[in-house]
């Protein structure tokens, strides 16, 4: 049997175990599975409006909030309900704002570009006064970081970094005795697109350059230097995730992996081309990157070639190397963290026992502290990644020699233990020269872990389609030689 590969639309289509096509299947340690359904949280709410960024932050005591925000509110999930955490006024995002978060002790910071930098420690949020304006924040060490800023005395600076006070996020007036400081990173054309922390370092992205910087103290502070290594860049805010002692990113015509050092591109051969032919390159800005830790996986939600909207995912496992795809709207995207699930508190679940196998046994709904991936969808509905998965498709690579016709009569499929489909059927094609279209042949349903097909050409490609919570570990074809054609 042939071991999947994964999704490998660049690849040679003759290549054993290739996957040239694929829909709701995605990688996982030993195989390829279907991808998750979305599942509400204890019945939770929609929120009011479409959320433009979601975080889940952890306190200095462990406890935990989760915000979500709208083009002019921000909410706070407390008791099931959307608690409106809102400064006194509305906020005045447009159609592109998103919020960026970060945890500082236990002040929770918030900055969408158009509003004063936000600063909650409980309850409603309050402007900083002081602050910049910041299309990106986060902490390092002990300063909050803003990237892409506006301000009083330097106007709209999209290429400006800005640094608060030490040990103080309140505090954002420049000083070398407070080291509060701020710069531009100008060696490199276009505006800061994205930035984040990398160990020690920060990091700051342009569409076709990175910038490490490093605290050097007073008077300086940071000292950015522009990384060698080409083109390399991020596309949007939130095209980029941390992996752990390194970044995943989606470039302008790449995708990279940055540890501090040099960024190294991956998916070449694989599905670069398909990546960068099948998504919208006029709303790239707008992909969203995340890492699902507890699977491995990195989800890159997208937007397709004729759509605005992230209604796509590829999907990459880290250990294997091998992609995935997803079909899915998404909104924003975060990794929840569960309270678990008690004896008493099923009935907040499901009202019914029967409604709990909607839950997968292994998902992290159940276990205290559990992360699990979340989206909202287009509803403003927060939705957990971790339901059984209800249907989902692969197509083989082509089977065949371009010299001999053969005699397709069997396709064997090799499920994981206990993930045999509900149903599965195969819809085959053929073809005899690899530049010719593909013929549609017949249909066929799994029988005892197989399909018994007729079928004669140079090469056979057939499309599996399955129902269920399904893992798909190896296939296998069994050709007979009909003679040279």
């Amino acid at each position: 049997m042939d071991k999947l590969l994964g999704f490998l639309p660049d690849q040679d289509p003759t290549t054993p175990g290739v996957i040239t096509a694929c829909v709701n299947f995605i990688p996982y340690e030993t195989g390829m599975a279907g991808a998750p359904s979305g599942l509400t949280p204890a019945s939770t709410p929609a929120l009011a409006a479409a959320c433009v960024g979601a975080v889940v932050v952890t306190k200095l005591d462990d406890t935990r909030r989760i915000l979500a925000g709208t083009a002019t509110k921000l909410y706070e999930l407390s008791g099931g309900v959307w608690t409106d955490v809102t400064r006194g006024e509305n906020y005045t995002g447009g159609v592109d704002t998103r919020w960026s978060y970060t945890q500082f002790g236990n002040a929770t910071i918030a900055s969408n570009l158009s509003d004063t930098m936000q600063r909650s420690t409980s309850g409603a949020f309050a402007d900083i006064a002081t602050a910049p304006k910041a299309k990106i924040v986060f902490s390092i060490g002990s300063f909050v970081m803003a990237l892409n800023t506006s301000d009083a005395t330097y106007g709209v600076s999209q290429n400006r970094w800005w640094c608060s006070a030490t040990f103080n996020e309140t505090s954002w007036t420049p000083s070398v005795t407070a080291q509060c400081a701020t710069g531009m990173l100008v060696s490199a054309p276009g505006q800061i697109t994205a930035g984040g922390k990398l160990g020690d370092y920060a990091v700051a992205y342009k569409d076709k350059a990175i910038f490490l910087g490093q605290f050097v103290g007073a008077p300086a502070v940071w000292d950015w230097t522009q990384v060698s290594g080409g083109d390399a860049g991020c596309v949007g805010q939130d095209a980029f995730t941390d992996i752990g002692g390194a970044h995943f990113i989606v470039g302008r015509d790449n995708l990279w992996l940055f540890d501090g050092s040099r960024p190294v591109p991956i998916g070449l051969g694989q599905v670069r081309e398909w990546f960068y032919s099948n998504s919208n390159p006029s709303y790239r800005y707008k992909i969203q990157c995340i890492f699902d830790r507890q699977t491995n996986r990195v989800w890159i939600f997208y937007p397709s070639t004729n759509s605005a909207t992230l209604d796509s995912a590829m999907v990459y496992h880290l250990a294997t190397k091998q992609f995935g795809l997803a079909t899915i709207n998404v909104q924003a995207v975060l990794n929840y963290i569960s309270a678990g699930a008690t004896i008493d508190g099923l009935s907040g679940i499901s009202a019914t026992i029967d409604g709990l196998s909607a839950y997968s046994f292994d998902s992290q709904l159940w276990l205290s502290g559990g992360r699990a991936l979340t989206v909202f969808d287009t509803a403003h509905q927060l939705k957990l990644l971790t339901g059984v998965s209800t249907s989902s498709s692969y197509t083989t690579g082509d089977m065949g020699d371009d010299e001999g016709v053969s005699l397709l009569s069997k396709i064997r499929i090799r499920f994981a233990p206990g993930y045999a489909p509900a149903t599965a059927t195969a819809q085959v094609f053929r073809k005899m020269t690899e530049g010719a279209g593909l013929t549609v042949g017949s249909t066929h349903t799994l029988n005892d872990g197989k399909f018994d097909v007729l079928q004669a050409a140079r090469f056979h490609r057939a499309r599996v389609d399955m129902t269920g919570d399904v893992r798909v570990l190896a296939m296998a074809a069994t050709l007979k030689p009909m003679g040279v054609a």
